[in-house]
């Protein structure tokens, strides 16, 4: 089979960029990948924080490494100085390179799996400030009580298993091993309002059920390449399985291309965007739930 070159045209979603934008209360704002800020003005949580974005050449052929200069840029392009917790959906690098980095930087202890402790120990966090979750026991942190219910990563999982050893930095991508898979469930305690965020367009069937979300962020990446079956038994094990009625969709940019650049679609060698689309907008208009896509740096309102 004949290896397909370039890639979707993010600008034939352009339609799709119109989730509300939020002009005070709870917003969240997508900083690339399945990084997101949730803020109420008074509390704020972060998933992933992964802002150093090393090229495919570095990734592929070198050792990686938190950027410094590209995080703080991040940071205080997104506002942020202080959070109550940084949430790595999976230990993956594209997901938690940065986490430590910025727990460290932001006061915030780093909440996961055993896998997400490591990155923690490697980057010296003190490990007062790692929290490891039970699976399915709500915990509070800030102004949000959030449930880490146990999924899988989209296959292929390129770095399968668990991450058994602090990870120092510099070092090579596959260091970063997927550990847990996770599903989380936010609740934010002032509002009621709800959201499931699904970093890895993997699923476990059934383990959604009877839990409920008025808005799932949705990861995509990698979904393209699976079959039109594998990609609606994954909306119905997610969008569909809480009965939120939007879904946005995140982890579908080029991770290897920096913040600071316009972002764009993944390269068909690496997913199919298009085709993730064309499946996704038929069960989008079957079950009657907004299709969107959420636009860089900007606080939205997902609920309105």
């Amino acid at each position: 089979m004949r290896l397909r070159l370039g890639r979707p045209d993010i600008n034939a979603y352009l339609d799709r960029f119109d989730v509300p934008p939020a002009d005070d209360g709870l917003a969240v704002t997508f900083l690339g990948v399945s990084s997101l800020l949730i803020d109420d003005g008074s509390s704020a949580i972060l998933t992933d924080g992964y802002f150093s974005r090393p090229s495919l050449a570095r990734v592929g052929l070198g050792k990686i490494a938190p950027d410094p200069t590209r995080i703080a840029s991040a940071l205080d392009r997104a506002g942020i100085a202080v959070l109550d917790a940084v949430i790595p959906v999976h230990t993956h690098f594209d997901h938690a390179l940065d986490s430590a980095d910025v727990a460290i930087r932001t006061g915030a202890p780093l909440v996961g799996g055993p896998s997400a402790a490591q990155v923690g120990r490697g980057s010296a966090l003190p490990e007062a400030r790692i929290i490891v979750v039970t699976p399915s026991e709500p915990l509070t942190l800030g102004g949000y009580e959030l449930t880490f219910v146990t999924s899988h990563h989209c296959p292929p999982d390129r770095f399968p298993g668990e991450i058994t050893e602090p990870v120092t930095t510099p070092t090579r991508a596959a260091a970063f091993r997927c550990g847990d898979a996770w599903s989380i469930l936010l609740r934010h305690n002032a509002t009621g309002r709800s959201a499931l965020i699904q970093g890895s367009a993997g699923y476990v069937r059934g383990a959604l059920a009877g839990r409920s979300a008025d808005v799932a962020y949705l990861g995509v990446g990698q979904l393209g390449l699976q079959s039109p079956d594998y990609i609606e038994t994954y909306w119905n094990e997610t969008v569909r399985a809480v009965s939120a009625r939007r879904a946005v969709l995140i982890h579908w940019d080029d991770f290897f291309r920096p913040l600071d650049e316009p972002l764009r679609a993944l390269p068909y060698a690496g997913d199919d965007l298009d085709a993730t689309m064309s499946v996704l907008t038929r069960l989008a208009k079957r079950d009657g739930v907004t299709l969107n896509f959420p636009t860089v740096f900007a606080r939205e309102n997902p609920w309105a």
